[in-house]
């Protein structure tokens, strides 16, 4: 199978890594300024006993020609819509695209540019994050990858990929529907984001105070009820498994969207905000803490948007 993995990141660094490392037959898209650092230091992880790196196969967007048999869109949501132009000679007939990103609204985009065929549901669960010299450096256990047909199909070519991944060492989950795991997986971000995220804190920090134990459990009711108005209720096992994390005493957890923010980077809050409480007011969900996160992201974008056209 020839599998490209856009971007080289935190998350596509990872599973990539793992991919190449197991001999299969993997190209990074990446840009010049990544292609840069990684072939000065290789593909490098570090971190919870991990501790390898390889010389990976680049490919910089203006060098694509021929299309690949899997590709693995791992990018910011931010960066989305160039990457999808990127790709395009590399999408043929017969090319699967798995998108890790959270949210949903990049499978509307995906369905649009190159129609619903090619494009499977995809979700990422890892901790990671890249080091200032850009190395991949692993935080948690957790790391699993979840993939399926769009409309929940058992296919053949899901097994395929399914198969590759494994091979390379990836726990892989094929769901019955993989749509309900992405709007699970936005249920998990969006509320360990907005609590994190509108504490400027980490999990411990917040549960340490009077009052901050109250507000994990509060931003999640209003998550999983537009999560259940839209037809994907949260089962009440992974209802505990969230409700463990942000309430987790002395936790020093965050999600990345907590250190772009106190690095003052951009965020994803429309992608990940924006577009989840739009579609909690067309479902008639109140989500009055999930609005002030927004407000607040969004207040950090324009601070950010501003200081760059300074």
């Amino acid at each position: 199978m020839k599998i490209l993995v856009v971007g080289a990141g935190a998350t596509g660094g990872y599973f990539g890594g793992l991919l190449a490392r197991s001999g299969q037959d993997v190209t990074f898209l990446v840009r010049p300024r990544r292609a840069a650092v990684l072939r000065a230091r290789g593909l490098r992880i570090t971190g919870r006993g991990e501790e390898w790196s390889l010389e990976p196969r680049l490919v910089t967007a203006d060098a694509l020609t021929t299309p690949y048999d899997l590709v693995l869109l791992s990018v910011k949501s931010t960066a989305l819509h160039q990457a999808m132009e990127d790709i395009a000679p590399a999408v043929g007939p017969d090319t699967a695209i798995v998108p890790l990103l959270n949210g949903l609204a990049h499978i509307d985009a995906l369905n649009a540019r190159f129609g619903a065929g090619p494009v499977l549901g995809g979700v990422a669960k890892v901790v990671t994050t890249l080091s200032d010299e850009g190395d991949i450096v692993r935080l948690a256990p957790l790391a699993h990858l979840t993939v399926g047909e769009q409309d929940g199909s058992p296919s053949p070519r899901v097994e395929k990929i399914r198969s590759a991944l494994a091979e390379a060492g990836i726990d892989v989950l094929v769901p019955e529907d993989v749509m309900t795991s992405m709007w699970h997986k936005w249920v998990f971000i969006t509320t360990f984001g907005a609590v994190t995220g509108l504490m400027r804190g980490t999990v411990g920090e917040i549960n340490a105070v009077p009052g901050g134990a109250e507000l994990g459990p509060a931003v999640l009711d209003e998550a999983s009820a537009v999560s259940a108005a839209a037809g994907h209720p949260v089962p009440e096992p992974e209802r505990a498994a969230t409700l463990g994390i942000v309430t987790a005493t002395g936790s020093p957890m965050v999600p990345s969207l907590y250190r772009d923010l106190i690095a003052g980077r951009p965020t994803e809050v429309e992608h990940l905000f924006g577009d989840l409480v739009a579609r909690a007011r067309a479902l008639a969900v109140p989500t009055p803490l999930l609005d002030l996160a927004t407000l607040h992201l969004r207040v950090h974008q324009e601070r950010v948007t501003a200081g760059r056209q300074a």
